[in-house]
């Protein structure tokens, strides 16, 4: 016997959403299959989905009828979701899937499709079309999209890379403009949909305590790390046209950064917002080459389908600065990398040391170089940590370093922990573009990034399991990277 899984109740906060039609292009890829219905499955189990809604699945491959893509979408779920797959959720879910073909050149079927789709709810629809295709088959998609009217009135999700350079994101740009307007395009970066890249604006616009010391005042320094213990693992064609610093660094950490830097917004709204990150990147410095490392790791030409003399790099470190009266002097410091000692990714901000030492007899405090920190660890289960300094207890006034842990999952027993993927995909079925970057975002960064792309510094090797090269351990100072082992000063 089937159920319906009721939508969850509409609140001030979260409207009702609108019956969808969702179309996920290159269905049968790998981010489908680990991110997109895993996504969609767990919303619909948690009652955050539309009430009607179909999900097409499409590409040049069937994987045969309906019901093969329906295991193959099982399938995917049992590997790669993060809930049982009971039948009662199952069987509604799976009766609203179908796989219908389709290609940069023919789109008519698909196109039939959606209106069957349409029809057989009932009523209006939102149409929401999901690009996870490759950079070259990007910009002829588009043109199908508007040669077949797919796109009317439709959400278009792109995945990155938003173009190489300045010029191929210009010209993508241009592309989508002649079919779709601004605001019917959600440039996705999963790293914002992230619990704890949303807690920066929370914790700083929400805390009193934060927000008068958020600038060069009382701040020495930021860090965006976000190192991975994995190497390139099979996508070595990908990699070699791309290189970290176009993968990670344009995209991702420069978001990032945009996000801990930006002027406090008039009001809380996704235009407000993106202006005010816009102008973030507007301040940014041209990027210094002496201040840029870029790093490959040994073993990296041996990998499969790379050149045995590439000169790409898996790793990138770079300080970046910023000309506002809040950020002067301020070094904002971003690193990535592919087979490094630990897999992690967090924001440090760390704050000055007071001016004057009231402690005579501090031990090692007298000599640390690290001050206090505060860590939003961007992981599944969000933490945000405060290192601070306390009295030991005894009999002496003797100090020691200690940590304020916000665990996520501890403090709201009740919450409703969302994926990065599932809550993106969210805020696009109700239209919030507030997590999502725009093609001006889009082409500020690409501009700042494009002199150093036409003329990088050297590729210096380092070791598999290392921290990366020599020159971006040093890049940091003398209070150095925050690392995960590293007890605070």
């Amino acid at each position: 016997m089937s159920t319906t899984v009721a939508p969850a109740p509409a609140t001030r906060k979260t409207p009702p959403l609108e019956d969808h039609v969702i179309v996920i292009f290159g269905a049968t890829g790998d981010l489908a299959k680990r991110k997109l219905f895993p996504g969609l499955f767990h919303l619909f189990a948690a009652g955050l989905m539309p009430e009607e809604f179909r999900i097409i699945g499409s590409g040049r491959n069937a994987p045969g009828d309906d019901d093969d893509f329906r295991e193959l979408v099982r399938e995917a779920l049992e590997e790669f979701g993060r809930r049982d797959v009971r039948e009662e959720i199952w069987e509604p879910f799976a009766k609203r899937l179908s796989f219908t073909a389709s290609s940069a050149g023919d789109g008519e079927e698909l196109a039939a499709a959606v209106r069957r789709a349409e029809q057989a709810i009932g009523h209006a629809t939102r149409r929401l079309l999901y690009l996870s295709v490759p950079p070259s088959a990007m910009k002829p998609m588009v043109r199908m999209l508007g040669a077949t009217g797919l796109v009317a009135g439709a959400r278009l999700i792109m995945e990155k890379p938003f173009g190489t350079d300045l010029a191929s994101a210009r010209e993508l740009n241009a592309v989508l403009r002649e079919v779709v307007e601004e605001d019917q395009i959600f440039r996705i970066d999963h790293f914002l949909g992230k619990e704890a890249a949303q807690n920066i604006l929370a914790f700083r616009f929400a805390n009193g305590l934060f927000e008068p010391a958020w600038n060069r005042n009382h701040i020495s320094h930021v860090q965006i790390d976000v190192p991975e213990t994995l190497t390139v693992e099979g996508r070595a064609n990908f990699y070699e046209g791309t290189g970290a610093f176009r993968d990670m660094v344009v995209t991702h950490l420069f978001q990032l950064l945009g996000f801990v830097a930006l002027e406090p917004p008039v009001r809380l709204t996704p235009k407000a917002l993106h202006q005010e990150k816009a102008k973030v990147f507007d301040a940014m410095r041209p990027l210094r080459r002496d201040k840029v490392i870029l790093g490959q790791y040994e073993g990296y030409r041996g990998e499969q389908g790379v050149d045995p003399d590439s000169q790409v790099e898996t790793f990138a470190a770079i300080e970046v600065k910023l000309d506002t009266w809040r950020w002067e002097g301020v070094p904002f410091l971003l690193r990535t990398g592919k087979a490094m000692a630990e897999g992690r990714r967090s924001i440090t901000i760390g704050f000055k040391e007071p001016p004057l030492r009231m402690f005579a007899d501090d031990g090692d405090f007298a000599h640390c170089q690290r001050p206090n920190e505060l860590v939003f660890e961007l992981a599944d289960t969000p933490r945000i940590t405060v290192d601070v300094r306390a009295k030991v207890p005894g009999p002496a006034l003797e100090l020691g370093a200690a940590p304020l842990t916000l665990d996520f999952a501890d403090a709201f027993k009740e919450g409703n922990g969302l994926e990065a993927y599932e809550r993106l995909v969210l805020d696009v079925m109700r239209g919030d573009h507030t997590l999502f970057t725009s093609s001006q975002e889009i082409e500020r960064l690409w501009e700042i990034s494009d002199p150093l792309l036409q003329d990088p510094p050297a590729i210096r090797t380092y070791r598999r399991g290392s921290w990366g090269p020599d020159e971006a351990i040093a890049l940091a100072g003398k209070r150095g990277w925050r690392l995960p082992e590293a007890e605070p000063c």
